[in-house]
């Protein structure tokens, strides 16, 4: 079978996601794809091309705008509900992504669609970058969390000295700390809104 790009990624992504982006070469690969090392070269220039093509794959799937008409406050939990579920199919490449600043662009799908939902809300245009900012570094901060076990071990702390630790949180237990965060982050954009009623002066 010939060699194609998407052929490519698509066995990187089954290779890191057992082995991890580090231990991922392209002699490696190339043994994966019974081919050539240099003839990887035609198509892709280095490991770095190919980890972008492969968090590309990942990425196209992202479709978070919902149907018609669905209220802003639901566009923005669904948009990062689709985004965390596309990053528990690829915890490794998605962790690696996450925490690279050169992975985030402002044409990437999930920044569009969040800007979009400010827009929708109602917030200054002004305002939209410095909001979507925050919310993108606290909801991928909590999924890099997750994806790397750091909130699960938090959540196995004692409430107070002296008492017993905490299960590890199940899937569902996990799933209803994620709605609580969203719940935050959704309550803060309200805040954010001109509409929004002040606190009276005394």
């Amino acid at each position: 079978m010939p060699l194609t790009e998407d052929g490519i990624y698509d066995v990187a992504l089954r290779l890191i996601e057992v082995h991890g982006v580090e231990a991922l070469t392209m002699r490696k690969l190339a043994t994966a794809l019974d081919a050539n090392p240099m003839s990887l070269y035609h198509h892709v220039p280095n490991k770095e091309a190919v980890l972008r093509g492969a968090a590309g794959r990942v990425g196209s799937r992202f479709g978070a705008q919902g149907p018609e008409g669905l209220p802003w406050q639901d566009r923005l939990r669904q948009m990062f509900l689709d985004f965390r579920e596309l990053a528990l199919e690829h915890p490794k490449l998605m962790t690696y992504c996450l925490v690279r600043a050169e992975y985030i662009q402002p044409d990437d799908s999930f920044w569009l669609d969040l800007t979009d939902v400010l827009a929708s809300a109602g917030l200054p245009v002004e305002e939209i970058p410095r909001v979507a900012a925050t919310l993108c570094a606290t909801l991928t901060g909590l999924l890099i969390s997750e994806l790397t076990g750091v909130v699960q071990q938090w959540a196995t702390l004692p409430s107070a000295p002296g008492s017993d630790a905490c299960l590890a949180p199940t899937r569902p237990e996990l799933d209803a700390m994620v709605h609580f965060a969203l719940d935050a982050a959704v309550a803060g954009v309200e805040t954010t809104r001109p509409e929004y009623p002040s606190e009276p002066e005394p």
